[in-house]
């Protein structure tokens, strides 16, 4: 059981296309995933770690897969299969528009039954979120998958990270994966989208109330972040930066705690929503889902104050 990792994180790893100009006419590409980003960030923190999911075969599937061997990701875990990418057509910057491109894509066939015999053994923590939790029947499989490793003792962490897919049809989803969850992360524009509301707070206090023994972390953007557990809340302002890039910032924050919560379990929750707010600062100083190093961190910690 040794050799197998001990955080996994099952959802989508996709495809960026992102328009270059006004005109659309030029575009780049860039790996991504919500899922597929905590389980680099993850393993940059040393941990070994895997991503479950499924790619393509084609161009997009061989840039996630290099992406995830360079990564240090279990490779066992990652299911290549004869279908269709999951794009996210990114068609407007400022502000960000953009939609997904992935009718029968290979993340929809995704098999946790395929995984390697054993893995549950050694697993401690596993995350789920993303959109792949909107997309059936993944979104099933992922739930049925979350359930199973809950009642076999392993820990849960949940990011649904709002997108415009999660409608009102996402609400049971959300519900279910809220309760289930030991951890859940969430951002102001979460709550808003999740609960079709203004009142980040109100909605907050709602998701709070479906699993009130649940660690919850509050991330506000520069404005810091707070942590809440049936022992307490803590606050904590984002250490000043100029930041480089935002994107990946909360999946390297969720990834930190998890990292801070398994090998420092003896921290309180300040210490731990410390180095989760330094570690998706850090992750803003480098373009793109930039997964930080351990020593990033560390070093925006040594000047943030409590």
């Amino acid at each position: 059981m040794a050799d197998f990792p001990v955080f996994v994180a099952a959802g989508e790893a996709l495809t960026d296309m992102i328009v270059d100009d006004a005109g659309a006419t030029r575009w780049h590409s860039v790996t991504g995933g919500s899922t597929w980003n905590v389980a680099r960030a993850m393993a940059k923190l040393g941990a070994p770690s895997a991503f479950a999911g499924a790619v393509s075969r084609d161009v997009f599937g061989d840039q996630l897969w290099r992406a995830s061997l360079d990564a240090g990701l279990d490779e066992r875990f990652v299911q290549r299969l004869d279908k269709s990418p999951l794009l996210a057509i990114v068609h407007r910057l400022d502000p960000p528009s953009y939609f997904f491109v992935g009718d029968d894509s290979a993340d929809l066939h995704f098999d946790a039954a395929q995984l390697p015999q054993g893995w549950i053994g050694a697993c401690h923590w596993a995350h789920f979120g993303g959109i792949s939790l909107a997309r059936q029947p993944l979104a099933g499989k992922l739930v049925a998958l979350a359930e199973t490793l809950k009642a076999r003792g392993v820990r849960i962490s949940y990011d649904p990270n709002f997108r415009a897919l999660m409608d009102e049809n996402y609400d049971p989803t959300l519900r279910r994966m809220t309760a289930l969850a030991d951890v859940v992360k969430v951002s102001e524009e979460d709550l808003v989208g999740l609960l079709r509301t203004d009142d980040a707070d109100a909605a907050f206090a709602t998701l709070r109330g479906w699993n009130p023994d649940a660690t919850y972390l509050y991330t506000k953007g520069a404005a810091g972040a707070s942590l809440h557990t049936p022992a307490g809340s803590w606050e904590m302002t984002a250490p000043r930066i100029t930041p480089v890039d935002t994107v990946g910032a909360g999946d390297a924050s969720i990834a930190a705690l998890a990292w801070s919560m398994l090998h420092a379990p003896e921290r309180d929750g300040l210490a731990h929503l410390r180095f989760a707010v330094a570690a998706g600062a850090a992750a803003c100083l480098a373009a793109g889902a930039t997964p930080p190093s351990l020593a990033a961190i560390d070093t925006l910690l040594a000047g943030m104050h409590a």
